[in-house]
């Protein structure tokens, strides 16, 4: 027998042209400067006081010497302003690098490899720790390289703009671009600052074997045809009954093409064949990938929800699934929170509004629902629908996280804002402030319910380039009822039982730490307002909402002198992997001392 060579398909790689030295060179700087600020202010590094220039009103030199385990010493030297709680802001063009008294260029995988001895970070952690500062690296590179709108343009652009034009991340963490299994062709096809359309597919999910939870006045038949049209569905069953299976046996789950190329088709495999999971086809729709990267918005269809899908990258610090053990009850505690947030007359005051998770779909026929201990592949088949927000006319919606963007001239979006408002400083921060940690403070101190209120999951809502009102989301799975108090039975997944002490961290930690230090450090830096005027905002704000419901019984003090210092790389670096235990969030914070309250009672 002759054989007959069949020549290889041609590979046709992806050409990566986005990492050059010179986009390279301003991501590490980026990412080394946010990494010494935010480790100082962890206290995992303790840089020194450089007495040898002189200061410049309230900037500072320093210096950071490092005696790598490697042996060679390393050295920063930059000028910085400290802030409240804290916070370095530190001059990114500032900064230097010496390594054994020679220049050096920063890198910020040698600059974790020269702190090791004080980060721990776990040996068999760290690569891949290394590897995540390595794909948020490639991720701000990518964005250099793509022509990004200004500030300018920002500030009257629609909020899929707004969303794609996002640089930072998550404030706080130092690796927040992981996204570990994406290629670098699925990052230009699938991360939110590529700004492609995706069209999502569709499983056929066998009913015995699966779930769908709706929330109050949707049936699972209702939610169909709102997200499909009828050609859609009749498609769907059409393919159904060409592999001989029965329709009324199956319901509709949305997949991320990703998931199901590298997930499904592969780590599910016995479950396609088998025809609990049929592969039925495209959407008609088209979506955009949001700041979280496994939400995407309907493009086509405004009217039809978000939806959520289980993407299964690692990034900062947990697998992206979705638990259909928690998708049981999604939209049930949806429904009771919105209970309470949409007949509160205080929170309709400051103009808050939930982005409720209405329905959601899980799949556990697997054999990883079968084993003794739960596992990461039990969160790889599941999705949820999340309303779209609303806007009255001449409103316009943003992702919080802007307030904290900066564009590539280094001009601020919350800077723009303030003065194109034409309003004072202070009446802008004001005006933020009551619809952002007015209605926090208020759910900590009326109904124990504490928020997971980082930019990404609240939605601004402007009037004029002032803020007007808010949406909240990511409701079922970040929310927290700190208290015994009576609940739903569906809902008693989310108490944790704290003491007062620990209630308030909802907000020092979460609302002080995770957000307002940053943005008084952009309004500071920029000159838009003095630290203490911003600070003294906060608190006239807690009073304000005290003085007005002096009747609530919380026991919480937001005036106290200090409180917990709760450390989110620390969390990180001790396992990038799985970060915290979600069913012992409180057991599993990292706490490095007390940080004065900016807004103690004098």
């Amino acid at each position: 027998m002759t054989l007959t060579a069949v020549a290889p398909a041609p590979v046709r790689p992806h050409t990566a042209d986005h990492l050059t030295p010179e986009h390279m060179a301003a991501a590490q700087r980026h990412l080394v400067t946010k990494a010494l600020a935010e480790f100082a202010h962890e206290r995992l590094i303790a840089p020194a006081l450089d007495r040898t220039v002189p200061a410049d009103g309230d900037v500072r030199a320093y210096v950071l010497t490092l005696d790598a385990p490697d042996g060679h010493r390393a050295v920063y030297r930059f000028r910085a302003r400290r802030l409240a709680l804290e916070h370095w802001a530190i001059d990114a063009a500032s900064l230097e690098r010496e390594v054994d008294g020679s220049p050096a260029p920063l890198d910020v995988q040698d600059l974790v490899l020269e702190l090791q001895p004080l980060l721990q970070v776990p040996d068999d952690m760290l690569p891949l720790y290394l590897e995540e500062l390595a794909s948020t690296l490639a991720s701000h590179a990518y964005r250099r390289a793509r022509p990004q709108p200004t500030v300018a343009e920002l500030l009257d652009a629609d909020l899929l703009t707004v969303e794609s034009a996002m640089t930072e991340g998550h404030p706080c963490f130092v690796a927040n671009n992981g996204r570990i299994g994406f290629g670098v062709s699925e990052h230009a096809a699938y991360a939110p600052e590529a700004a492609q359309p995706v069209r999502l597919l569709w499983l056929g999910v066998r009913r015995a074997v699966s779930h769908v939870a709706t929330g109050e006045g949707l049936s699972e038949e209702t939610l169909y045809r709102h997200e499909l049209d009828d050609a859609t569905r009749d498609a769907f069953a059409a393919r159904l009954r060409d592999l001989g299976l029965d329709p009324a046996e199956y319901r509709y789950l949305p997949v991320h093409p990703w998931q199901w190329e590298h997930r499904l088709a592969i780590t599910f495999a016995p479950d396609v064949a088998r025809r609990d999971l049929v592969l039925l086809g495209e959407s008609d729709d088209t979506y955009r990938p949001q700041q979280s990267v496994r939400t995407l918005m309907n493009v086509d269809r405004p009217d039809r929800h978000y939806v959520k899908t289980a993407v299964a990258i690692q990034n900062m610090g947990f697998l992206r699934g979705l638990s259909p053990y928690y998708m049981r009850t999604t939209p049930a505690i949806n429904d009771w929170v919105a209970s309470l947030v949409d007949t509160d007359t205080e929170l309709a005051a400051c103009g808050v509004r939930l982005l409720r998770e209405r329905a959601s779909i899980g799949y556990t026929g697997d054999a990883y629902h079968r084993t003794a201990e739960p596992s990461k592949h039990r969160a790889m088949v599941a999705a949820l629908w999340r309303e779209q927000p609303v806007l009255a006319p001449g409103q316009r919606a943003t992702t919080m996280a802007a307030l904290l963007h900066r564009d590539a001239a280094g001009d601020a979006y919350a800077t723009a804002a303030v003065r194109a408002s034409g309003l004072d400083p202070v009446d802008w921060l004001r005006a933020y402030l009551r619809v952002y940690l007015r209605p926090l403070v208020h759910c900590l101190r009326a109904y124990d319910l504490a928020f997971m209120p980082h930019g990404e999951n609240v939605i601004l809502v402007w009037e004029d380039h002032v803020p007007v009102g808010a949406f909240l989301k990511d409701i079922g799975e970040e929310i927290a009822v700190l208290s015994d108090r009576p609940l739903p039975e569906d809902v008693e997944r989310v108490r944790t039982v704290v003491d007062d002490e620990e209630k308030a961290l909802a907000i020092f930690t979460d609302v002080f730490d995770g957000v307002l230090r940053h943005l008084a450090a952009v309004l500071v830096t920029d000159g838009v307002l003095a630290e203490d005027a911003f600070w003294d905002l906060v608190a006239e704000t807690i009073d304000a909402h005290l003085a007005d419901h002096p009747d609530l019984p919380s026991g919480v003090d937001l005036r106290a002198p200090r409180f917990k210092h709760s450390c989110l790389n620390r969390l990180q670096l001790r396992n990038t992997e799985h970060m915290v235990d979600l069913t012992d969030l409180s057991g599993s914070l990292i706490y490095a001392g007390t940080l004065a309250n900016p807004v103690a009672r004098s």
